[in-house]
């Protein structure tokens, strides 16, 4: 029974290092980043890189589990390309969002952690950039296209911290439909480097 008892005191004292910051801590991460975007259901679609960039605050509920939640600033869509009567097309969707990630967070060693949550975003700019390349020249031509104004995602992912640094990289699994026409829903790859500061 000592024994068992000795083991699971060094289980409960290890568990206890794997967070980074003190329970009942509360601490802000500005961080910026690169998104990965495309859009399912078009097929032969290239992604659309941009940028990510934004806020999150984390609670540290235990000594294991963190709850966060954050404004972000995400430029997601999709690029095309396609040749037409001896034509070269580049089509490019820009859907830009503000993301409001909410997050669980459970650290499953000191500094790394796996992360689940849901997301609602709000589209903030939608345009679809046509660029045609012909003999007798180049030419290009931007109009808005009809985007859903709410999208809900649920992101999932891990992070490592050091020295207060946290690289994150995190999948955003698209749920709603992108547009008001079509099946299309965003599926977004996000790898951000940020930094918390203690409250």
């Amino acid at each position: 029974m000592k024994k068992i008892l000795v083991v699971a005191a060094l289980m409960l004292s290890s568990v206890s290092t794997f967070a980074q910051h003190a329970v009942g801590s509360f601490n802000l991460q500005p961080k910026v980043g690169v998104s990965i975007a495309n859009l399912t259901e078009f097929k032969g679609t290239d992604p659309r890189v941009g940028v990510v960039a934004g806020v999150e605050g984390e609670y540290q509920a235990s000594d294991i589990i963190s709850v966060s939640a954050g404004v972000l600033y995400s430029m997601q869509g999709s690029k095309y390309e396609y040749e037409l009567h001896n034509q070269k097309y580049k089509s490019t969707n820009k859907l830009d969002y503000i993301n409001v990630p909410i997050m669980a967070n459970v650290y499953v060693t000191k500094g790394l952690a796996v992360k689940l949550g849901v997301q609602p975003g709000f589209n903030v700019s939608s345009s679809n950039k046509q660029e045609v390349n012909t003999f007798a020249g180049s030419g290009s031509s931007t109009f808005d296209v009809k985007a859903k104004s709410v999208d809900f995602s649920i992101p999932v992912g891990l992070s490592y911290e050091y020295n207060n640094f946290q690289l994150d990289a995190r999948y955003n699994w698209g749920l709603t439909k992108a547009f008001e026409n079509g099946k299309a829903k965003n599926s977004v790859f996000q790898i951000t480097l940020g930094y918390k500061f203690d409250l």
